[in-house]
């Protein structure tokens, strides 16, 4: 195997475990009555793109899209697959040798920029949750979301570090 090969391998290994990471958060928020994502919603978004249509007056009132739920869940886990392709590149194969808490947890924190600035605007919640009734909650939740997303990428970083070593 390549060293590309193994990196790219590497990579989705520690995306995929670091979403499921932050989906047991997720869980856990849903078992103590904490409302959560809805990958229906974010499946319905992306499926309206090919159709031209990115934004949105409020995704939830937009036209279902068959297979929604599916199209959602598996944005969610290429989504995280790319954001540690992008961790592997920016922090380097050394990282990936011997990972650290520090760029992981950065990247993840970084990462919320996406649903704050990009997917909430354009399904209508406006730039960081502004046109919701709780901005301020909605933008800590998203942090929260994705600090733990950022920790399960060290700790998927930590767990393959093991088995490819």
């Amino acid at each position: 195997m390549t060293p590309i090969d193994e990196g790219l391998l590497r990579s989705a290994a520690i995306g995929i475990a670091a979403t499921a990471v932050m989906d047991l958060w997720l869980l856990l928020l849903q078992s103590l009555k904490v409302p959560t994502l809805n990958f229906a919603l974010l499946g319905r978004w992306v499926g309206h793109m090919p159709r031209g249509r990115w934004m949105h007056d409020g995704i939830a009132k937009a036209a279902p899209v068959p297979g929604e739920l599916a199209l959602g869940w598996a944005v969610h886990y290429a989504t995280g697959i790319g954001f540690a392709t992008l961790l592997a590149y920016l922090a380097g194969p050394q990282w990936l040798q011997a990972p650290t808490v520090a760029p992981a947890l950065a990247l993840g924190i970084g990462t919320v920029i996406v649903p704050l600035f990009v997917m909430q605007p354009a399904m209508g919640a406006g730039i960081a949750s502004m046109r919701t009734k709780t901005p301020a909650l909605n933008c800590l939740k998203s942090l929260a979301n994705h600090s733990v997303f950022g920790l399960g990428l060290y700790v998927s970083a930590l767990a393959t570090s093991i088995f490819f070593s």
